[in-house]
């Protein structure tokens, strides 16, 4: 039986990416890792889900 989840497959990271996106620019003196479990806990991400947010938004 298929797992059920509240967003659609895909809809869930593309939330949580605009809301990361979000939260760097508004607060941009707070550290990404306290942004990163801020937005993996709203969402539910998964360890997976959270390691590709960090590395999609890796400081260059």
């Amino acid at each position: 039986m298929p797992k059920t989840t509240i967003h659609p497959p895909g809809e869930k990271i593309q939330k949580a990416i605009k809301e990361f996106s979000a939260l760097l620019r508004e607060k941009p003196d707070i550290e990404r890792w306290k942004l990163l479990e801020k937005v993996a806990g709203q969402f539910d991400l998964s360890p997976k889900e959270c390691a590709f947010l960090e590395r999609h938004f890796k400081k260059e």
